[in-house]
């Protein structure tokens, strides 16, 4: 019998490490030396984590991804959380490991029945709705820019705020409670990082940073709480009437899955594509040359889109359970053995891609995972392709030329991530 591939304690530390998450060429060589020797390779347990398998092959990310019976988003969390995390969450949930209930955590029967409720709204022939507003968001978003320019901090200025004003006004959140949002929501995702959650968490023990983040979900819920009642007595035409007067099996939702179905969607919606958006123009920053063509060619622009998905992958892994004894890369995966599917790994793995690391708008196919695949694609795939399509169509038609004004900077974050700070020097017409 053949030894299990085992990651040494090393790589097995800059997997889980948010910090290797911000050197991003070190964290691709890690995951280029572990793809090499096995696409699925053991990580150890220990007193801080569990063990888990973790999955760095484009085909074997891929097949767990569309194999939902298989590989299931409960029980455990679909997160990576070390164990202190899962505890806290147990405490606070009376058992579940999830903090938030979510169409993440959902699996089949459950699952289908909860995203076909907001399914329709989020496609294409729906957002064409809601279309003139995006374009009004972009327009406002870069006239400030310029306001602001020739040198502005792109993430804090326009890649930040824009997806942030498109996502609450679908939800019907009113403007001056944005600033709330975006605290919470950098609670959420940004606390692994001491520029992003404003909550000076460098100073805070792991149980104070985990009751910070259990206080986010809660004011969420309070929040959303106060917007159901509002649409169930006044609906309108935005996704949260939608969810407010939802029924499942002929009943509504019940608290924790409503205020679930809220999060991810704001939360959700508003941090993965500012995290493309920003690395979109920092590749044509780098770029003068594609930055032209596409400026005079716009039809360039939806490839540019799709690229920047895959070279970002905003989102960069899921965990997966086993439901049953299977076979995957080669290894023997356990019934309830956990799975972490790198998305960051598999967008970057060559046999996939030629020279993955090069941003090339014209790569055709881009088979990219970053939306996931299956049950569980991203559902809102189609409003962040369109968000990015407007705001570039407005950039471009106002910039004359872009170029770094000092070197960007990744977050450090193992779940959501992508550049924190994008300082850039333009001109405009």
């Amino acid at each position: 019998m053949s030894a299990i591939p085992t990651l040494s304690p090393e790589d097995g530390r800059a997997v889980i490490d948010p910090a290797s998450y911000a050197e991003w060429d070190n964290l691709l060589n890690t995951f280029d030396a572990i793809r090499s020797k096995s696409p699925v390779a053991l990580v150890e347990g220990n007193d801080v984590h569990r063990a888990f398998w973790l999955v760095t092959g484009y085909d074997e990310v891929m097949q767990v991804s569309k194999d939902n019976a298989t590989y299931l988003n409960n029980p455990k969390t679909t997160v990576f959380s070390l164990n202190d995390g899962i505890a806290f969450a147990k405490s606070m949930t009376g058992g579940s490991e999830h903090m938030v209930a979510s169409l993440v955590t959902k699996d089949a029967p459950e699952h289908p029945k909860y995203r076909k409720l907001t399914q329709e709204w989020f496609m294409p022939k729906n957002l064409k709705t809601v279309e003139a507003e995006i374009r009004d968001l972009a327009q406002g978003t870069v006239d400030r820019m310029i306001e602001a320019g020739p040198e502005v901090d792109f993430v804090k200025q326009v890649s930040g705020p824009y997806p942030l004003h498109v996502v609450m006004q679908i939800m019907g959140v009113p403007e001056e409670d944005e600033p709330r949002m975006m605290m919470l929501t950098q609670q959420m995702f940004g606390g692994q990082d001491d520029d992003l959650n404003q909550s000076a968490m460098k100073n805070m023990t792991p149980e104070q940073i985990t009751a910070l983040v259990a206080g986010a979900v809660k004011d969420f819920e309070a929040y959303f709480a106060k917007i159901t009642a509002e649409r169930r007595a006044n609906p309108t035409s935005d996704v949260a009437s939608t969810i407010a007067n939802a029924l499942v099996d002929g009943e509504p939702l019940n608290d924790r899955d409503m205020m679930g179905y809220y999060i991810i969607l704001a939360a959700a919606g508003h941090d993965t594509t500012s995290a493309s958006t920003a690395g979109a123009m920092l590749a044509l920053a780098r770029d003068p040359e594609q930055f032209a063509r596409v400026k005079a060619d716009r039809s360039l622009l939806a490839g540019i889109v799709e690229e920047t998905i895959r070279w970002t992958s905003p989102v960069q892994h899921f965990m997966r359970t086993a439901a049953e004894d299977t076979q995957l890369g080669g290894q023997s995966i356990k019934k309830d053995d956990w799975l972490m599917i790198n998305y960051v790994a598999a967008n970057h793995d060559p046999a996939q891609f030629d020279d993955p690391r090069t941003f090339d708008a014209a790569r055709s196919p881009n088979r990219h995972l970053a939306f996931g695949a299956g049950a569980h694609q991203c559902l809102g795939l189609h409003l962040a392709r369109l968000e990015m399509r407007i705001l570039f169509e407005a950039l471009l038609d106002r910039l004359d030329t872009v170029e770094l004004a000092g070197e960007p900077a990744r977050a450090k974050s193992t779940f959501v991530g992508g550049l924190k700070t994008l300082p850039l020097r333009f001109t405009a017409s």
